[in-house]
């Protein structure tokens, strides 16, 4: 009988640590619109997989009356589980236990599963809801932050690291999402930022709602802190998933391979009419990407911010691609400080999870203006150019359209290291556009032409007919092909097949020095 008591005593104890904060603060945190963290972690995982790990632990702490507070858990769900089949592990915080703050054994939770996932090869998610630093807590609270971050650092590069943001993320505890690949939002109900609202109040005078300062639009739209914002919290966890489907394992490992509808010889015929007879006129680059990706499946990241270029996953036979374009549609598709930034932090993703890279160039060149320049845009445009040149996973480029100048080069050109370079007929490949190339080479023949208007139109045709086509790029060998826009899906599945099995070489050093 002894032993059936203790069973239930335990029994007991699991049922008590499966409330939380108590039926009060789960009512609480239903009415705010956010589920309890274990709610998130069985949407999340496959049912009945998930396996808790460290469900006993308690605060430490006894200042400030925290013996009265040892709730087991701390504060923060941890384990490990199955999304679709694979291995993941994951920390959920508990906003209904003491608000879901970080002390020093809420950290060892976290970090214990970090390790783990770190040694298995295996994804780490975190779900992040939390009122900040435990203060009672002290100097064991901030290091318990630092031991997260550190970790964060070593597995970056090694399992892919997403955060979650499902509720408040302020303070020193913005650093870790910072550091891991993506971020996920949920509009109205999470926000990030250092400082709140009212220390900022009291501090510069201004005054701001914590939703303008740092909520789902902010940090995806203004800052591109974030990398997705979904309306609610279930859309946010199937998002998580999706892009999990298209990641690999560990640095190791391949991306999953799924099978594929689409045939492989497909001519897709919308693409030989889809560039507009007016080399100024936009249109849609997404169009060409979902005419190509197999299944038309694209998942966009940060598509909503720095919108003149387009990055994302899609699939071409089954395997993960990772996909830079620029979007002719917004702003001309031009290069700039947070298009450099946004592609070559997703370049190196890619390349650190052996994620082939294709690009679909139309850039007419860098943004010109003081504030660009004022802003770096030396420095940020260094960061594409050094991102795509460090990436040794199979590189490959689509001319489209317009490629000039030296936005050229950085659109993963081959004199970055790509290894495969078609361009359609429509190409462009030049120093700078025909229009101002014509002013500086034949300014001469305008200017002292009877009729300077017509002159300048025939100096444009002139050099257009001469320069701004793929065929002179394709005689010095920087352009492989010269392409039927059709064939593009046929062709990148031909090369990706050919580049499987690269290796690339590269100067031992212990790490470059990147132009952050």
């Amino acid at each position: 009988m002894a032993n059936i008591d203790k069973i239930k005593q335990l029994q007991d104890k699991k049922d008590r640590l499966e409330l939380g904060g108590g039926v009060d603060s789960i009512e609480k945190q239903h009415k705010s619109g956010k589920m309890t963290a274990r709610e998130r972690i069985s949407e999340l995982f496959d049912e009945n997989s998930f396996v808790e790990v460290d469900a006993f632990v308690e605060t430490r702490g006894i200042d400030f009356d925290m013996q009265k507070k040892k709730v087991p858990g701390d504060g923060v769900v941890t384990g490990y589980g199955t999304i679709n089949g694979r291995l993941v592990f994951v920390s959920s915080q508990d906003f209904t236990v003491i608000g879901g703050s970080l002390g020093e054994m809420h950290a060892k939770k976290i970090t214990k599963v970090m390790d783990m996932a770190i040694k298995m090869g295996a994804p780490f998610i975190s779900i992040n809801d939390s009122g900040g630093a435990r203060i009672q807590e002290g100097i064991d609270s901030l290091s318990g932050f630092g031991e997260i971050f550190y970790r964060n650092t070593l597995a970056s590069g090694v399992i892919p690291q997403i955060s979650v943001i499902m509720g408040p993320c302020a303070g020193g505890a913005v650093y870790s999402p910072a550091i891991t690949d993506f971020i996920f939002m949920v509009e109205k109900t999470s926000y990030m930022f250092i400082t709140g609202p009212e220390v900022i109040k009291s501090v510069t005078g201004e005054e701001v709602t914590g939703e303008i300062l740092g909520g789902a639009d902010s940090q995806n739209s203004i800052s591109g802190v974030a990398h997705f914002k979904s309306p609610t919290e279930k859309d946010c966890i199937y998002e998580i998933k999706r892009l999990i489907s298209f990641l690999p394992d560990n640095n190791v490992s391949d991306a999953p391979k799924y099978g594929s509808n689409d045939d492989l010889n497909k001519m897709v015929y919308e693409l030989n009419e889809i560039i507009p007879d007016g080399a100024n006129k936009p249109y849609d680059m997404k169009q060409i990407i979902e005419n190509i990706v197999d299944g038309g499946d694209f998942f966009e990241i940060q598509q909503h911010f720095a919108q003149n270029i387009i990055i994302g996953f899609g699939r071409l036979n089954g395997g993960t691609v990772g996909i830079i374009a620029n979007q002719p549609k917004v702003m001309a598709g031009v290069l700039d400080v947070n298009t450099s930034d946004k592609a070559a932090r997703f370049i190196r993703f890619c390349d650190a999870f052996n994620i082939p890279i294709i690009t679909f160039t139309d850039v007419p060149g860098y943004l010109p203006g003081v504030g660009q320049e004022h802003s770096g845009v030396i420095r940020h445009g260094a960061k594409l150019l050094y991102a795509f040149s460090e990436a040794s996973v199979p590189k490959i480029n689509i001319i489209v359209r317009k490629a000039y100048g030296g936005a050229y080069i950085a659109m993963n050109s081959k004199h970055l290291g790509a290894d495969m370079v078609y361009a359609w007929p429509s190409a462009e490949i030049a120093v700078m556009g025909p229009e101002g190339a014509a002013n500086i080479i034949f300014r001469k023949e305008i200017t002292t032409a009877a009729n300077p208007a017509e002159a300048r139109a025939q100096k444009i045709d002139e050099y257009r007919e001469k320069f701004s086509n793929p065929y002179i790029a394709a005689a010095r060998g920087y352009v492989d092909d010269v392409i039927e826009p059709a064939t593009t899906r046929i062709r990148l599945i031909n090369a990706l097949e050919m580049l499987a099995s690269k290796r690339d070489n590269r100067p031992s050093k212990k790490h470059g020095n990147i132009p952050l």
